[in-house]
């Protein structure tokens, strides 16, 4: 089992920034790609970012790309996001998660492929 625990969420005004962090117990020696999904109220939970075990391979969502970036430290096991230029539509709770794999170039997209999940933080941005 791993948990997994956010931190660094908040309200924060629009064009402002954010950094995410997930920190990850347990069995943390197993292999695991990590990777951020978000919820708005009334919507399903979408796919926002995740990197390989290597750190190398990052991948994100189209409405990501040029404003947040994923990172990891194996050492500290613990994964970021730093979400910049954030605007209204981006308030939602975030969810950290992670996924065992195999290869370590993998990085997730898709939610059910998540194998376990943190208990989400709330990111607010106002107008």
């Amino acid at each position: 089992q791993v948990q997994l625990v956010e931190s660094g969420g908040g309200l924060v005004q629009a064009g402002g920034s954010l950094r995410l962090s997930c920190d990850a117990s347990g069995r943390t020696r197993s292999n695991y790609a990590m990777g951020w999904f978000r919820q708005a109220p009334g919507k399903e939970r979408e796919f926002i970012a995740s990197i390989a075990r290597n750190g190398l391979t990052t991948r994100y969502a189209d409405s990501a790309k040029g404003r947040f970036t994923i990172s990891r430290d194996n050492a500290k096991n613990t994964v970021y996001l730093q979400m910049n230029s954030l605007e209204p539509p981006d308030t939602a709770v975030y969810y950290c998660a992670a996924k065992t794999t195999i290869g370590s170039a993998y990085a997730p997209v898709d939610l059910r492929e998540i194998n376990y999940w943190g208990q989400g933080i709330q990111v607010t941005v106002s107008s």
